[in-house]
C-alpha cells in the first residue's frame, strides 16, 4: 500500500473499540458484554465469517448491504441494526461512500430468555425509528470500558441489557397497535374475565389479541394478565390490610384457594407466607402467623365491587 493510499484511509476511516473477557461469575448472571466499538467511513467488507457469540451492529448513518445465509443481498439504510447470530455466517459492507456504525458483542445463557421476551428478534436486519437513544446506551457501555476497573464487566453487561431494551423499543417493523392493547389488558386485568371476554372488550378476536400482544414482545395475554394480577396482589399483601381471600377477589379470583395455588406456583411461597416476610406500609415487619384483620374496607375496591364479581377468573 502506498503512503498516499494509507493517508487517505486514515482520513476516511475512524475506529475505536475495546474487548472484554468476562469471568465465570459474570457469565453465570446470564448476560455478559464481550466488547464495544464505534467506527465510520469507508469501512471494509465484513465476512463471510461466523462468530460464536451475538453482535448488534447499529447502523447510524449511510447505506450498504447485508447478505443473508441463503446468498441474497438486502439493502441496509440507517438507522437499522444487523443481528449477527452465533454459528450463522454473515457478510455485509457499506456503500463506497461509507457509513457510521456502533457494535456491541455479547453472550450468556440468559439470551434464550431475551429471545422469548422479543428482545432478540428472529430477523437478521431490523430498521429502527431512531438511533440517538440507542447511541446513548452504546456510549455508556464504551465509557464503562474506558474506565475499566473491577466493575467493568457488571457495568458493561448492564448496558447490554439496556441496549436490547432500547433496540426493541425503537424497532420500526413491529406492530405498534399491540401497545394500546396492552394498556386495555392492564386496565381490566383484575376483572374476572376470560381471554375471550378480554378480546371482545378490546374489539378483537382471540387470535388477533394474541398476535397484538406477541408483536410487542410479550409471551401472550394470559402471561401478561397473570403478571399484572400478581404484581397487584403483592402490593395489597405488603400493605397488610386485607385477608388473603379479599386480596384474591381484588385481583380477579373469586376462589381464594385457586388464587393461592396460582400465587404459590409462580412466586414460590403462599400469599400469607410471602406477606409475612415483607414490610408493611408503616415500616414494621409482618410477624409470621399473625392473625389477618377481619373484613375488608369500603371504597372503590371494597365489598361493593367484590360482590358484583362472581365466578372464577379464567384469564
Amino acid at each position: 500500500m502506498s503512503a498516499e493510499v494509507g493517508a487517505a484511509l486514515e482520513v476516511t476511516v475512524e475506529r475505536w473499540w475495546r474487548y472484554l473477557t468476562p469471568g465465570p461469575a459474570q457469565l453465570a448472571t446470564g448476560l455478559a458484554c464481550l466488547g464495544v466499538g464505534m467506527q465510520r467511513g469507508r469501512l471494509p467488507t465484513v465476512g463471510p465469517r461466523t462468530l460464536d457469540h451475538w453482535v448488534a451492529v447499529v447502523i447510524t448513518g449511510g447505506r450498504g448491504w447485508y447478505e443473508s445465509p441463503d446468498g441474497v443481498r438486502h439493502p441496509v439504510s440507517a438507522p437499522a441494526v444487523l443481528w449477527l447470530r452465533p454459528g450463522e455466517p454473515h457478510h455485509y459492507a457499506p456503500d463506497p461512500e461509507g457509513w457510521s456504525e456502533s457494535f456491541v458483542d455479547f453472550t450468556g445463557p440468559g439470551l434464550a430468555g431475551y429471545a422469548e421476551l422479543g428482545l432478540l428478534p428472529p430477523l437478521r436486519l431490523t430498521p429502527l425509528t431512531a438511533a440517538e437513544p440507542v447511541q446513548r446506551v452504546v456510549a455508556r457501555i464504551a465509557s464503562a470500558c474506558r474506565r475499566g476497573g473491577p466493575l467493568v464487566d457488571v457495568e458493561s453487561s448492564a448496558g447490554v441489557h439496556e441496549l436490547l431494551v432500547e433496540l426493541r423499543r425503537h424497532r420500526a417493523d413491529v406492530d405498534r397497535a399491540g401497545e394500546p392493547v396492552l394498556e386495555v389488558l392492564r386496565r381490566d386485568a383484575c376483572l374476572p374475565l376470560s381471554i375471550e371476554q378480554h378480546a371482545r372488550r378490546a374489539g378483537l378476536t382471540v387470535a388477533e389479541l394474541r398476535r397484538a400482544v406477541r408483536s410487542v414482545g410479550v409471551a401472550g395475554p394470559k402471561e401478561y394478565l397473570l403478571t399484572v394480577r400478581l404484581n397487584e396482589a403483592k402490593q395489597l399483601l405488603a400493605a397488610g390490610e386485607l385477608p388473603v381471600a379479599a386480596v384474591a377477589r381484588r385481583v380477579g379470583y373469586q376462589d381464594p384457594a385457586y388464587f393461592t395455588r396460582i400465587f404459590t406456583r409462580r412466586v414460590g411461597v403462599a400469599p400469607s407466607a410471602w406477606r409475612a416476610g415483607q414490610y408493611r406500609g408503616d415500616g414494621q415487619l409482618c410477624e409470621v402467623g399473625r392473625a389477618e384483620p377481619a373484613g375488608e374496607p369500603t371504597g372503590p375496591y371494597g365489598p361493593g365491587r367484590a360482590s358484583a364479581e362472581t365466578g372464577r377468573a379464567t384469564g
